[in-house]
């Protein structure tokens, strides 16, 4: 009989550590030319929290591509906020400064400008941060000693600084030594880079002392951060100089190196720096439905109609702008924007042109048009763009993709866009499933379609319930598909404890013996659903019928007080999706939490690692 596994032994206090890895990304002042995008991440395990500020100066490449690595890192200990973007405005435009230099702005200010705004909302995330480190590019290289125009202590590349060499924390008498730490650092990056000209220094700019090179960083993000939050930071300073690559490698370098010390604990990203490809750009005119337009082709609208780009599909997701040539602002993305005159939409990465979609304004057809009023020049076969939402968030598919998803998920066709092609002229059908039955005209937008439920097996390809066809057509004629493909829901493991007793990972071919009377806490479900959307568990015995159980929420197998418990009684949990059983997990009474039962009868089980588990379970 398989053996249980122990998971941890430190009782039900800390549910936590087994809990779903969790992450955010939330999205200020959207919508506008300063869009900040920041990006929180919580490791499995708890521990310190280290911040990332890139491109808080727009000219500086090399701290917001390295920060765009870390945004969508995995953590199994410890905390990322990351910041990729700070100043958009200014790395769009490719200018260190565009009202004030955002990272003077940090001491009070009188101007409020949006410089302002961004620097509030990063003071919060300082100070829920253990320390910090603002991402730049500096001139030349430092030095200690003069050794040439472009080498010496005036010089900020290649460099970490920090305000000063040590720091106490007047409320807690806590010591800082932020040069020791930074000369770690340095010699630990300086292995990884072969040219000992573009090595790593410690920089310490004496910021609060009186006869300060650099009284100017008073104003700055780390003076911020060390003399008003008590917390150690420091600035990453890549050369100018040196390959936009290169820049980014040595940043990730000393991300890595400080994410050790602080025993925060994840993979080295991966670097990724291929040129920005535009696919295509989806837009409305006036409001109407959406239109997926390829790079280079022309619109032809009318005077004053309304744009709205909605989305940008490339190779990269964050950074994205699109500007309206003479109208609108620097980044229209999202926006509606009156046209007049003919003209263009740039779609830019960072400050990257990659994309640009012709407007033809047709001065002959009058005053601002209804949407059908929009054409597109004839181009061959047209480009199908397929709109869906699945459990309720919104994607796109171009056509003859196959979307992944488990039974159960709910997917619904919201519309499907072919070129200048008016999408009601479009049939939108999901073979295998039927929304009116009284009336079965094959058209299927609009309609909510739980795969697990609703779906007919028999006009699944090769008629096993796996894959099912969505077919766009135009007068009988098929314009192109979309594939589903459907993964049955799948249940891996449980987490169970008992009162004191150790954390317990189940898999259903488990079974595990529990004490009768005593309270039991499922901890956690581990299944192949994501968000486990729409997973329920269920506790039965023979004779007994299902009863319905949390996770966290305590249940009995029988009731307190029991004087003669049936030791070796069997019970089950049970966790479905909808109608579906996907694993059951086997209990039975016995004298301790945690012992197997064999025919002949109660047995000790032998603890076996969660690596060694997982690796049997596949």
């Amino acid at each position: 009989m398989a053996a249980a596994l122990t998971l941890w032994v430190l009782g039900l206090a800390t549910p936590a550590d087994v809990r779903a890895q969790n992450r955010t990304h939330t999205v200020y002042y959207e919508g506008t030319d300063h869009e900040l995008h920041v990006y929180r991440i919580w490791g499995k395990k708890p521990g310190k929290t280290l911040l990332l500020i890139g491109g808080i100066q727009g000219d500086e490449p090399g701290g917001f591509l390295s920060a765009d690595h870390y945004a969508d890192l995995a953590l199994a200990k410890g905390n990322l906020i990351v910041v990729p973007r700070a100043n958009f405005q200014s790395i769009v435009l490719k200018r260190r400064i565009i009202n004030e230099d955002m990272n003077r702005k940090f001491a009070e200010s009188r101007q409020d400008n949006y410089e302002a705004k961004i620097v509030r909302i990063l003071k919060t995330l300082i100070q829920e941060s253990n320390c910090l480190l603002n991402l730049h590019d500096g001139s030349g290289f430092y030095s200690d000693t003069w050794e040439s125009s472009s080498r010496n202590p005036r010089r900020y590349g290649q460099s970490i600084i920090a305000d000063s060499e040590t720091y106490a924390n007047p409320q807690t008498g806590e010591r800082l030594d932020l040069g020791e730490l930074a000369r770690v650092v340095c010699r630990e990056i300086n292995q990884d880079i072969e040219n000992p000209k573009y090595h790593f220094h410690f920089n310490n700019h004496r910021t609060h002392d009186a006869d300060s090179m650099n009284k100017e960083q008073r104003k700055s993000a780390t003076y911020y951060a060390l003399y008003k939050m008590g917390i150690p930071a420091f600035g990453i300073e890549t050369s100018k100089s040196l390959p936009l690559e290169l820049k980014v490698r040595h940043h990730n370098l000393a991300i890595n190196a400080f994410m050790k010390r602080l025993d925060i604990v994840t993979e080295t990203p991966g670097l990724n720096l291929e040129p920005p490809v535009m696919r295509y750009m989806v837009l409305s005119v006036n409001d109407a439905l959406p239109m997926a337009i390829k790079n280079g082709q022309t619109l032809t609208i009318c005077p004053g109609d309304s744009v709205k780009v909605s989305h940008i599909e490339a190779n990269y997701e964050r950074g994205l702008s699109a500007d309206i040539i003479g109208s609108g602002t620097m980044n229209d993305f999202r926006k509606k924007t009156r046209v007049y005159d003919s003209t263009r939409i740039v779609a830019r990465k960072d400050y990257i042109d990659f994309g640009t979609i012709h407007l033809d304004v047709d001065i002959r057809r009058g005053t601002p048009a209804s949407a059908a009023s929009s054409r597109l020049p004839e181009m061959g076969a047209p480009f199908l763009l397929f709109r869906v939402k699945i459990n309720a968030q919104e994607r796109l598919y171009q056509s003859g993709t196959t979307v992944q998803m488990i039974k159960g998920d709910l997917f619904e066709l919201v519309d499907a866009m072919a070129g200048g092609t008016d999408s009601r002229d479009l049939l939108v059908n999901f073979k295998g499933f039927v929304g009116n039955r009284a009336t079965n005209t094959g058209e299927d937008r609009g309609y909510e379609i739980d795969t697990g439920r609703d779906l007919w097996q028999r006009y699944s390809i090769h008629k096993k319930g796996e894959i099912y066809p969505v077919v766009v057509s135009k007068d009988e004629r098929v314009l192109g598909k979309l594939f589903v493909q459907l993964a049955a829901p799948r249940l891996q493991y449980v987490i169970l404890g008992q009162e004191n007793g150790p954390a317990l990972c189940i898999t259903p071919d488990d079974s595990t013996a529990v004490v009768a009377g005593r309270p039991i806490r499922m901890l956690d479900i581990n299944t192949n659903v994501s968000g486990n959307l729409g997973v329920r568990a269920f506790v039965s015995s023979p004779g007994r019928p299902r009863q319905p159980i949390s996770v966290n929420e305590p249940f009995f197998l029988n009731e307190r007080g029991d004087a003669d418990p049936v030791h070796g009684k069997q019970y089950h949990i049970t966790i479905m999706r909808g109608t579906m059983v996907i694993g059951k997990i086997p209990l039975i009474l016995g004298q301790s939490f945690g012992k197997a039962v064999s025919e002949e009868g109660m047995v000790d089980r032998e603890n076996i690692s969660l690596e060694k588990k997982r690796g049997k379970t596949g």
